[in-house]
């Protein structure tokens, strides 16, 4: 048996204990299509019902969709801030429904990959500034594992990977788990399955990345938590409305839940 993903050469250089930040987490998932960015959402409107003042960061330049999946219109964007037109704080938007900030990206602008190297360093160490007047930063990435994406989750205090059953949803995450543990071996990845069809099911599908895991990196990312396949999901998307507010006894919207109460714990 030999590893799904070779290790290529790659310069990104780990991210020092200085850079840390202990109130960040990124959300990743290696491909598109898992529900990342639902999630995202749904967390943070959790840990806003719990009190809490959190920020959502889209650092997804090319697709980024936060803003639309909550109807929104920003007045100003990751795009702004980019071009110098705006700064950081001055890009903020605030949900007032689902009580939390939102820093929302520029879908069609290009992906963070394009950016020159210093440009995501500096835009990462304002978002750490920035870290420090919440309780809790979510940083949405972009789906895929390019340096540039694994350079923005660098300073979080860990990375939820969601993943589904799909074989390619697996092979991705589990390449960008090797990549980023090849860059910081400290790196804390932790796995959420989504649309599992049961609670055993989903169990099952974190065995297999978590076999892989252990198979050829010796490391065994925690579970986070399992998110039941729901259609009030797809419902809440089409209106554009958080499933917390639109279906808060759905399944889906109470394991969400269930993953923001042990980050409090």
């Amino acid at each position: 048996m030999t590893d799904p993903i070779p290790l290529k050469s790659d310069k990104t250089a780990a991210p020092t204990a200085a850079l840390q930040c202990r109130n960040m987490i990124a959300i990743a998932s290696g491909k598109g299509g898992v529900g990342k960015t639902w999630f995202a959402i749904t967390l943070c409107h959790a840990l806003a019902k719990r009190g809490k003042h959190v920020l959502l960061f889209d650092g997804d330049l090319g697709l980024a969709n936060v803003d639309i999946q909550l109807g929104l219109t920003p007045q100003r964007d990751l795009g702004a801030v980019i071009d110098g037109t705006s700064s950081l704080p001055g890009a903020i938007t605030k949900y007032e429904e689902g009580g939390f900030d939102i820093l929302a990206g520029r879908s069609g602008s290009g992906t963070l990959a394009a950016l020159p190297t210093q440009k995501i360093s500096d835009l990462r160490n304002d978002l750490i500034a920035l870290a420090r007047g919440y309780d809790y930063v979510f940083v949405d990435l972009g789906a895929g594992v390019d340096r540039s994406v694994r350079q923005m989750a660098g300073p979080a205090h860990m990375t939820y990977v969601v993943v589904t059953d799909e074989p390619t949803s697996l092979t991705d995450a589990y390449a960008f788990i090797k990549l980023s543990r090849a860059a910081n071996p400290q790196a804390d990845m932790r796995i959420v399955v989504n649309m599992a069809s049961s609670a055993s099911e989903g169990n099952k599908t974190y065995e297999t990345i978590c076999k892989a895991s252990e198979s050829f990196l010796h490391y065994t990312p925690l579970l986070a938590g399992i998110i039941r396949r729901d259609a009030k999901v797809r419902d809440a998307i089409r209106a554009q409305t958080p499933i917390l507010v639109r279906s808060p006894s759905a399944e889906a919207a109470t394991d969400v839940d269930a993953i923001a109460g042990r980050i409090l714990a």
